[in-house]
């Protein structure tokens, strides 16, 4: 027996009020019936014409654009960037809210999260409830600074640059992203056609006048000779293996942070925001007060940031050691840590070298681990090894929330939590919680 297939609502329109902001750059709104719409390209408050852009009469809920703005939020603006809206490039959530709204919609949302996945109010957290902008970005309403150091743009049928549509992988064609910052809009990567290539990575570091881009050919393509508006390095994904190779130029970038300069391979992970790297040190060494002959841990460590500012903290005679599960970023951690004997980086999983080590107490922790976080054994691990202070640093609030749930679960609580806008005009924010355990005043 054949079921009928479910209708989909893709285009169906509903009038609506718009509630709160969630995770994930849209706003909650209920048709008159009660299904759920996730509604981006609106505020809270609002009353919209909101389209359908997924699901079917079975789903859960609705994603939704607002269409027709019919009552306007105070903290709306005119989306200063020509391809932003409804249906057209993906990139940016808040490009028509005003830059206090945008932070105070983030706060909104830690707190959210806070609250649903780790059962902590902003104080229990010890947040104060404030996002900070980072110096420079405070921009009239209307405009959006240029942060993005890394751009990846995506190449269409006709070989034009672009950027992907929200949730698809059609291209938004541009010629100019408003957020790309300086050193990656003066490339011209949007001026020239790019016709066997399936991506163009672009990266301006600004530790240095670096320049890099990694071009991904289509099947089968052949590399075009670059010729751009600046010197840059170039480097190619290879069709078989999937590894970055050097074309020409520096196969690195190099970053500086903390007073040290950081060699960055083969378009490897850095912080996007030019100011985000000495920000976050900044606020994991206040938070840690490293000691002279601390034991550290810097898990999940990259190309070293953290792991080079405790190396520099704990003197002679303390300890620093770095885990990290990317080969090139341990050999670029390894390079540049190379003058802190005090330092030593380990390659693998977190979850599968640390218990190698048979280091069983550390004095001080800090740990950055991806978007899905470090997870419960992993927590539980940390939790054993006595640490007076622990850093997570973290880009995304739902999974900080279920780690701090972890670390209440094993005795370790929040003692301050910091919050960075250092994804302007998108829902992204950063966080750096530091962690104490319950029972001491440490």
């Amino acid at each position: 027996m054949q079921t009928e297939p479910t209708k989909s609502l893709v285009g169906e329109e509903y009038e609506v009020e718009v509630g709160p902001v969630a995770h994930g750059g849209h706003c909650v709104a209920r048709t008159e019936s009660g299904r759920v719409l996730f509604v981006r390209h609106t505020l809270p408050g609002e009353r919209v014409t909101a389209r359908v852009t997924e699901g079917e009469e079975t789903s859960r809920f609705l994603r939704a654009d607002a269409v027709e703005i019919l009552d306007a939020s105070k903290d709306r603006v005119p989306a200063p960037c020509p391809f932003s809206g409804p249906g057209r490039c993906g990139g940016c959530d808040w490009q028509h809210v005003k830059p206090g709204a945008q932070r105070r919609l983030k706060g909104e949302v830690i707190a959210e999260q806070l609250q649903r996945l780790a059962g902590l109010t902003p104080e229990e957290a010890g947040w104060d409830g404030t996002v900070m902008p980072a110096e420079g970005d405070k921009v009239p309403a209307g405009e959006v600074p240029a942060w993005r150091t890394r751009v990846q743009y995506t190449i269409d049928a006709e070989g034009h640059a672009g950027l992907r549509k929200h949730r698809s992988h059609d291209v938004q064609p541009i010629d100019r992203c408003l957020i790309a910052a300086p050193g990656v809009g003066e490339l011209g990567i949007e001026k020239r056609e790019w016709p066997q290539i399936a991506s163009v990575d672009a990266i301006a570091a600004t530790g240095s006048a670096d320049r890099q881009v990694v071009l991904t050919p289509k099947p089968g393509g052949r590399l075009p000779i670059v010729e751009l508006d600046k010197p840059v390095s170039v480097l190619r994904v290879g069709e078989k293996d999937h590894r970055i190779h050097r074309v020409h130029g520096r196969p690195f970038v190099r970053e500086r942070a903390d007073g040290r300069t950081y060699r960055v391979g083969e378009g490897g992970f850095w912080q996007v925001h030019p100011q985000a790297a000495d920000m976050l040190v900044k606020a994991v060494m206040q938070g840690l007060m490293p000691r002279k002959g601390d034991m550290a841990l810097d898990l999940y460590c990259g190309v070293g940031l953290f792991a080079g500012a405790l190396g520099e903290r704990v003197g002679d005679k303390g300890a620093v050691l770095g885990i990290e599960s990317a080969k090139r970023a341990v050999e670029d951690a390894r390079h540049n840590l190379q003058d802190l004997d005090r330092v030593r980086i380990e390659q693998g999983k977190v979850e599968d070298i640390l218990p190698r080590t048979g280091i069983d107490t550390a004095d001080i922790i800090v740990l950055d681990p991806p978007r899905a976080g470090a997870g419960r054994s992993t927590v539980r691990h940390l939790a054993g090894l006595g640490a007076r202070r622990i850093a997570y640093v973290a880009c995304d609030p739902a999974a900080l929330a279920r780690d701090l749930k972890y670390f209440a679960e094993e005795g370790y609580r929040p003692a301050t939590l910091r919050a960075f806008d250092l994804f302007p005009v998108t829902h992204h924010v950063e966080c750096v919680a530091i962690l104490k355990p319950a029972a001491k005043g440490v």
